[in-house]
C-alpha cells in the first residue's frame, strides 16, 4: 500500500528529528566518553525535548550505535570507490581511510571514547562488530586482488589497526599547527601502505 502524501511528510519529518537528534549527539560523543552522556545532554545539545527524543531512541546507546553506524557507511562507500577502481593501490585506500576520519575527527573520536570507556550490551556489541567489518572486508578484498593466497584477513585487521594507530599517536602532534600535523598522518600512512604492500606481495604473512 502507497504511503498517502501527509504519510510521507511524517515520515521525512521523523527522519529529520533523527538526523538532528543524531547529529547532537555525535558533537557530545566526540568530547566526552559515551557513558558520560546523558539523554538530558542529547536533550540539551539537539533543542529537541527529552520526551520527544524518547519517542525516537530508547537510550543513549542506540544513539550512539546510529552515529557510529553512519559514520562507517560512509567510511566504507569511500574505501569501495577506490577499490572498484582499475589500478587502485594501497596507498590510495589507506590516504582515502586517513583523510576521511581527519575530516570526521568526531567519528574517530567516539572510536576511541568507547574503546576505552565503552560498555554496551550484546545487540550493540554485534552491530559494532558488523560495522568493523564491514570495513575489514574491504581492506581484505583489496588484499586478496594483490594475492589471493595471502592471509589477507589477518593483514586487514594488522592494516585497520595500523592506521588508527597514526591516528591515535599523532592527531595532537604538540608544535605543530593542525596542516602540519595533518599532512604528517597522511605521510605515515603512504610509508604504512607501502610496507603492506611489499608484504603482501611477498606472502610472507
Amino acid at each position: 500500500m502507497k504511503k498517502t502524501p501527509l504519510a510521507k511528510l511524517k515520515a521525512k519529518e521523523r527522519k529529520t528529528r533523527q538526523n538532528l537528534i543524531v547529529t547532537a549527539a555525535e558533537r557530545l560523543f566526540s568530547v566526552k566518553p559515551f557513558p558520560k552522556v546523558s539523554m538530558r545532554d542529547i536533550a540539551d545539545e539537539s533543542g529537541i525535548s527529552l520526551s520527544s527524543i524518547y519517542r525516537y531512541f530508547p537510550d543513549q546507546e542506540s544513539i550512539f550505535i546510529e552515529a557510529l553506524t553512519g559514520g562507517a557507511i560512509k567510511i566504507e562507500n569511500r574505501i569501495k570507490e577506490i577499490t572498484f577502481r582499475d589500478g587502485a593501490t594501497i596507498e590510495e585506500v589507506a590516504q582515502t581511510f586517513m583523510a576521511f576520519l581527519i575530516e570526521n575527527d568526531s567519528y574517530f573520536r567516539m572510536m576511541t571514547h568507547f574503546m576505552l570507556d565503552g560498555v554496551l550490551n550484546q545487540s550493540s556489541v554485534e552491530k559494532l562488530n558488523w560495522i568493523e567489518r564491514a570495513i575489514l572486508d574491504q581492506f581484505s578484498g583489496f588484499f586478496t586482488l594483490l594475492n589471493p593466497k595471502g592471509n589477507n584477513r589477518m593483514m586487514s585487521h594488522a592494516f585497520f589497526a595500523a592506521l588508527n594507530g597514526i591516528l591515535i599517536t599523532y592527531r595532537n602532534y604538540p608544535g605543530r599547527d593542525i596542516e602540519d600535523v595533518h599532512k604528517h598522518m597522511k605521510l605515515l600512512a603512504s610509508v604504512i601502505a607501502r610496507m603492506f604492500a611489499a608484504t603482501v606481495m611477498e606472502g610472507s604473512v
